[in-house]
C-alpha cells in the first residue's frame, strides 16, 4: 500500500462543521421497519406513525409506549425539542420534565398496578434525541432480577416472544388506560 500526501489547499472557511446523519432501520412493535436518523423526530414530524396512541404531551415533552419493544407499560418520555442532554434544558422544561415525570409514573401505578420501574436516561443515543425510560418490573421479568443489567436482557426477549398481535392488542389497550389518566 502506498500512501501519498498532497499539500494542503488553501482554505476560506474557517470552522465548518459537518452535520452526519446515520440513519438505522427500527422494527416497531407492529413488525414495521423505518429507516431514520432521529425516531423522536420522525414520529413529532409524522414522518413515522405510532402503532399505539400517543400516552400524553406537555409543551416540551411528550410520553409514549415504547416503539420498539413489545412491554406493556413501557412508556418513553422524549423532548420536543432536539437536544441530547440535559444540560440542554431551560428552566422551564427542567420543571416541566419533573412534573411530567411524575404523573407519568402515577399513571402507571394507578391505571396499570405497576408497582416497580427503573428509569433510564443515556445521552449517547445514536438514534434519537434526549428521552427517559420508564421500565415496568412485571412478574413475568423475575427471574432476571431487577437490576439495571438485565433491562436490555429483558428487551430483547420481549422482542423475540412478545412482538405479535395478541401482545399488540394487550400494548393498545394498556395505553389507553394510561391516556386516560391524563383527560
Amino acid at each position: 500500500m502506498q500512501v501519498r500526501f498532497l499539500p494542503r489547499a488553501p482554505t476560506k472557511i474557517k470552522n465548518l462543521k459537518l452535520k452526519v446523519t446515520i440513519m438505522v432501520t427500527i422494527k416497531d412493535i407492529s413488525g414495521t421497519e423505518h429507516n431514520i436518523d432521529c425516531i423522536a423526530c420522525s414520529i413529532q414530524s409524522g414522518e413515522v406513525s405510532l402503532p399505539v396512541e400517543r400516552i400524553a404531551e406537555t409543551e416540551y415533552f411528550v410520553a409514549e409506549q415504547d416503539f420498539e419493544y413489545p412491554i406493556e407499560g413501557f412508556v418513553i418520555i422524549a423532548s420536543k425539542r432536539h437536544v441530547k442532554s440535559i444540560l440542554e434544558f431551560t428552566d422551564a422544561e427542567q420543571t416541566d420534565l419533573c412534573r411530567f415525570l411524575i404523573k407519568c409514573r402515577r399513571a402507571m401505578k394507578e391505571k396499570l398496578g405497576i408497582d416497580e420501574i427503573t428509569i433510564v436516561q443515556e445521552e449517547p443515543s445514536s438514534s434519537s434525541h434526549f428521552h427517559v425510560w420508564m421500565f415496568p418490573w412485571h412478574s413475568w421479568m423475575f427471574e432476571y432480577k431487577r437490576k439495571v443489567n438485565n433491562v436490555m436482557k429483558i428487551m430483547d426477549f420481549a422482542k423475540e416472544e412478545y412482538s405479535n398481535e395478541f401482545e399488540l392488542i394487550k400494548i393498545r389497550e394498556s395505553t389507553k388506560k394510561l391516556k386516560e389518566y391524563f383527560v
